[in-house]
C-alpha cells in the first residue's frame, strides 16, 4: 500500500513535468521532423504520444520525462517507415499468415517491377474495346483445371459468400456436421452461411454422416448442396463421409447443383510428392463439382484471392451479382495470379524449382543443414563471446490451414545470447531494418532455414553482428 503512495506521487510529479507540445517541437530532435511532416499531423502525433504517455503513468506505468522525448522520435521514424516491408521468415512455418502467407517468387516480383511503372492493360483488348477482366485468368484455369469458366475475388471467405449468395439466397444448403468448420480469424461456415441469406440444413453427426443423410434432407427448398474440406484438422477412428462423386449423382438425380470448397486447394496432387493428399481443383471439376472455389494464397502459392472455377452458366450467375463487384480484386492481384498460374504450365522440375511454397515444402533436408551449418560456423567464429549456438533438428510447420497434421523435419539454428534476454534479442531482430522472425523457446532463439531464402542468411548474420556487438 505503501509503495503504491509512493509511485502515485512520484507519477503525479512526473505529470507535472510533462512539456507543452510546443517546448516538444523545438527540441532539436524533433524540430528536423518539422521540414518533412506537415505541422498540423506533427502536432497531432505528438499530442497523440503525450496523451498515451499520460495514461500509462496514471495507470501507475513508471516512465522518467525524457522516456517521452524517444518515444515520440522512434513514432515520427515509425510514420515515416513502411510497415509492409520486406521481412525474413525463420519461423519455420512456410505459410505465416503474419508475413503473408505464400512468399513473392521471382516470377512475381519480376511482374510488380513491371507493374509499377504506370499503367496495366486489365480489360481491354487489342481493338481497344473494354473486355471482362477475368478472361485472360479464366483462360489459364480452364487450360489447368479444364473448367468451363472461372473468376477471382479478393479471398476465398468471399468466394464462398458469393456463391452462397447467388445460389442460394433465402433457400437451404445442406451439409454435412462433420464440416461445420471454424479456420482463423474466427471464420465459420455456419456465420457464412448466415451472411450470405442462405439456410443452413445439417445432416449426419461430427464423425459419419452418409449419403442417405443428404437425400433425406432434401426438399423444394434445396438450393445446393455444400462441401468443405476439412483443411486445418482431421477426424479419424469411426468415421465416415459421403465422397464428392456419390454427392455430385445426388445433385444430378435432383437437379441441385454441388458447391465444393476446397479451402487451401492445389493444382498438383502432393501425394506424388510423399506429402499428404490435398484437394486438387483438376479432380473436383473432372468428378463433376458445379461451382468450386480456393485461395489462392496458399499451396497455390499466389496474392491473396478466392478462384472460383465451375460451370459457366453458375460463373455468369455470380458475375451479375452486386456482390462481384464489392468484392472484386485489383489490378494487382489478377496481374500477380496470371504470373502464379503460368508457372503451373511449365514441366514439374521447372515448376518445382521457381515456385516458392513447393521449393520450400519439398527441400531437402542436406540443403537445409548446410544453410544453418554456415550460419552457425560464422556465428560461432565471429558473435563467439556473445552468444551460444548449435544447429539442431527440429520441424517445420506448413501453416495457413493446409496439411494441417503434417510436420516436415528441418534444421535449425540454436541461439543462446550471453549478454541480453533471448526476447530482447528476438524483439531486436524484429525491428532491423530487414525485420527477421524467428522462434523463442526454452531461452533460445530459434531460426529455422527451411524457410530462409538463399541470400537471406547474410542478412541474418548482419542483424546479429549489429544487435550483440552494440551491447
Amino acid at each position: 500500500m505503501k509503495k503504491n503512495r509512493q509511485r502515485c506521487s512520484s507519477n503525479k510529479k512526473i505529470l507535472r513535468q510533462i512539456p507543452s507540445i510546443d517546448k516538444i517541437l523545438n527540441e532539436p530532435e524533433i524540430k528536423e521532423f518539422s521540414n518533412i511532416i506537415d505541422p498540423q499531423y506533427l502536432t497531432a502525433l505528438i499530442r497523440n504520444n503525450i496523451n498515451e504517455y499520460r495514461k500509462r503513468l496514471i495507470a501507475g506505468e513508471q516512465f522518467d520525462v525524457i522516456n517521452l522525448k524517444q518515444n515520440i522520435v522512434q513514432a515520427l521514424h515509425d510514420i515515416l517507415n513502411p510497415y509492409f516491408c520486406y521481412a525474413i521468415n525463420a519461423t519455420g512455418i512456410v505459410l505465416h499468415t503474419g508475413l503473408g502467407r505464400a512468399p513473392v517468387n521471382i516470377r512475381m516480383a519480376s511482374g510488380l517491377k513491371a507493374l509499377s511503372l504506370g499503367y496495366i492493360r486489365l480489360q481491354i483488348d487489342d481493338e481497344g474495346r473494354r473486355t471482362d477482366r477475368h478472361l485472360r485468368i479464366n483462360r489459364l484455369l480452364h487450360i489447368l483445371t479444364g473448367t468451363e469458366a472461372g473468376m477471382i475475388v479478393n479471398n476465398n471467405a468471399a468466394a464462398t459468400l458469393l456463391i452462397l449468395n447467388t445460389l442460394a439466397k433465402n433457400r437451404e444448403v445442406i451439409i454435412s456436421r462433420g464440416q461445420l468448420i471454424e479456420i482463423g480469424g474466427s471464420f465459420r461456415i455456419p456465420e457464412m452461411l448466415a451472411q450470405s441469406g442462405a439456410l443452413m440444413k445439417e445432416v449426419g453427426t461430427t464423425n459419419r454422416t452418409h449419403l442417405r443423410d443428404y437425400e433425406h434432407a432434401i426438399n423444394d427448398n434445396t438450393a445446393a448442396l455444400l462441401r468443405v474440406h476439412q483443411s486445418n484438422y482431421r477426424i479419424t477412428g469411426f468415421t465416415k463421409q459421403v465422397s464428392l462423386g456419390e454427392l455430385v449423382m445426388l445433385g444430378k438425380k435432383y437437379a441441385i447443383p454441388v458447391i465444393h470448397d476446397l479451402g487451401s486447394g492445389a493444382l498438383i496432387d502432393f501425394s506424388k510428392f510423399g506429402l499428404p493428399k490435398e484437394p486438387v481443383a483438376q479432380e473436383s471439376i473432372k468428378t463433376g463439382a458445379d461451382i468450386v472455389c480456393f485461395s489462392g494464397d496458399k499451396l497455390i502459392g499466389g496474392p491473396q484471392c478466392g478462384i472460383i472455377i465451375g460451370k459457366r452458366k453458375y460463373i455468369e450467375k455470380l458475375k451479375k451479382n452486386p456482390l462481384a463487384r464489392v468484392l472484386r480484386s485489383d489490378k494487382f492481384t489478377s496481374a500477380l495470379l496470371e504470373t502464379t498460374l503460368q508457372l503451373f504450365l511449365l514441366n514439374r522440375s521447372e515448376v518445382i524449382k521457381n515456385h516458392s511454397v513447393l521449393s520450400m515444402l519439398l527441400r531437402p533436408l542436406p540443403s537445409i543443414k548446410r544453410q544453418a551449418m554456415r550460419c552457425a560456423n560464422y556465428i560461432k567464429k565471429h558473435l563467439g563471446p556473445h552468444v551460444d549456438v548449435s544447429v539442431d533438428p527440429s520441424v517445420s510447420e506448413i501453416g495457413g490451414g493446409s496439411l494441417s497434421t503434417e510436420e516436415l523435419p528441418t534444421y535449425v539454428v540454436s541461439i543462446k545470447p550471453n549478454n541480453m534476454r533471448v526476447d530482447d534479442l528476438a524483439r531486436a531482430l524484429r525491428q532491423y531494418r530487414t525485420p527477421v522472425f524467428g522462434r523463442v523457446k526454452g531461452g533460445n532463439f530459434f531460426l529455422d532455414f527451411r524457410t530462409v531464402l538463399k541470400g537471406e542468411e547474410k542478412i541474418i548474420i548482419e542483424a546479429l553482428t549489429t544487435i550483440l556487438k552494440s551491447r
